[in-house]
């Protein structure tokens, strides 16, 4: 008996703190759980008077209604969500989760409408839009958001990467600045910054940023390998190849680091060492036919024809597209009447389906490749090859006349 007064009394405490909750707030959303609240309450207070057990589904009902519901109601406020909020939010979700997606949006655009300092409702508007593609509105929106609740660094990033894709990296570049100053080992904010001054080719400012990061995060492969990057822009090739060998011994599946390894090697004519590097980054699907290029391309300068057209025709193999590139090489015109020509292009289906390096990866490996192409044309590479072809196609002929 005592049990259930205090239990109708702790239910009565919930119904008022509830009742002027929604003076307060002068929200009737309140109004719907005061009914079942009340229904709950009614029901404890008569079963009490008349001294009946309830059966357990009115005894369940009783403590769902009196009791649980507004405990749920009050932890969700103290996360700073409201109660209309939870609704519309939950409407939206449901919809959503039915497939019906413009409906679910129109919930939360009747949300903002009814409260405009929902900052629920703006942040999960925002998200929707950025899902649409429409990245200026969704930018709106979570400035709207971070109006409401300016310390929430994780939408300052979002508006930061989305200011990004919409071409504003000035405005990214100073929000991405004070959330590291804030939270100087956030590694999202450090590569975004980062690949926003890659960019910008202000790559003394991107080394500064990484260098900073590597305080907090000495064993991030990633790290050491945009380092790599942006001092291969540099042509500080000698401190990209020690950032290099950092990333790889961190992730020896590191293929990118692996190869650009490989072509800087190349340009210290260290041929032996390119070439492991081009060996281990056949195993690569995104690296593949380049690394044959490049294999083929030191079996030449070490006046090895034979292999050099298995890894030319093994490239044209992995990509049909890279029988041009061959065409127009120099160093490669003695055998490319051996190179076996492409039957079938690459369907454009497939094409899309080959894995693809990022146009960062992209942009550094073609700047080593230009340095290279220039080396070897100071250093004569075509000359030397054709001199060193010659001399060994001497020796086999001498070699086949003693023979006879």
């Amino acid at each position: 008996m005592i049990e259930r007064i205090l239990f109708n009394v702790f239910a009565l405490g919930l119904f008022l703190f509830l009742f002027f909750r929604m003076i307060q707030k002068n929200d009737t959303n309140y109004i719907y759980v005061l009914v079942l609240q009340a229904l709950g309450i009614t029901i404890g207070f008569i079963a009490l008077i008349i001294e009946v057990e309830l059966n357990i589904l009115l005894l369940i009902l009783t403590y769902v209604f009196s009791v649980i519901l507004p405990i749920i109601i009050i932890l969700i406020e103290r996360k700073g969500i409201t109660l209309t909020e939870a609704i519309y939010i939950s409407l939206s979700k449901l919809y959503f989760t039915i497939g019906n997606e413009e409906k679910s949006k129109k919930i939360l655009l009747q949300l903002v409408e009814k409260n405009p300092n929902s900052y629920y409702g703006h942040k999960l508007l925002a998200e929707k839009y950025e899902k649409e593609g429409q990245l200026q509105t969704a930018i709106e929106e979570y400035i709207r958001a971070i109006n409401i609740r300016p310390q929430d660094d994780n939408i300052n990033y979002k508006i930061a990467d989305l200011f990004h894709k919409t071409g504003n990296s000035n405005e990214s570049v100073k929000i991405l600045n004070e959330l590291l100053k804030k939270r100087p080992d956030w590694e999202n904010a450090t590569f975004l910054l980062g690949d926003i001054l890659y960019e910008q080719e202000k790559f003394k400012e991107a080394v500064s940023v990484y260098l900073d990061a590597l305080q907090y995060h000495p064993e991030n492969y990633d790290l050491y390998y945009n380092l790599g990057m942006i001092y291969t822009r540099l042509n500080d090739f000698q401190s990209a190849k020690e950032y290099y060998e950092k990333a790889a011994e961190l992730n020896s599946l590191l293929y990118r680091a692996k190869y650009s390894l490989g072509q800087i090697a190349l340009l210290y004519n260290e041929l032996e060492e390119a070439e492991q590097y081009f060996l281990e980054c056949v195993q690569d699907e995104e690296l593949e036919e380049d690394a044959y290029y490049y294999l083929a391309y030191i079996a030449m300068l070490k006046g090895d024809e034979e292999k050099a057209v298995q890894y030319l025709n093994a490239a044209v193999d992995e990509n049909p597209e890279i029988y041009e590139t061959i065409r127009k090489e120099l160093i490669f015109r003695i055998i490319f009447n051996k190179v076996e020509k492409p039957t079938k292009k690459i369907k454009v289906e497939e094409n899309k389906k080959r894995p693809k390096v990022s146009k960062k990866d992209k942009e550094t490996m073609l700047h080593l490749k230009r340095t290279f192409e220039l080396v070897g044309n100071l250093n004569h590479n075509d000359i030397k090859v054709m001199r060193i072809i010659k001399t060994k196609r001497q020796e086999e002929q001498e070699k086949d006349k003693e023979r006879e």
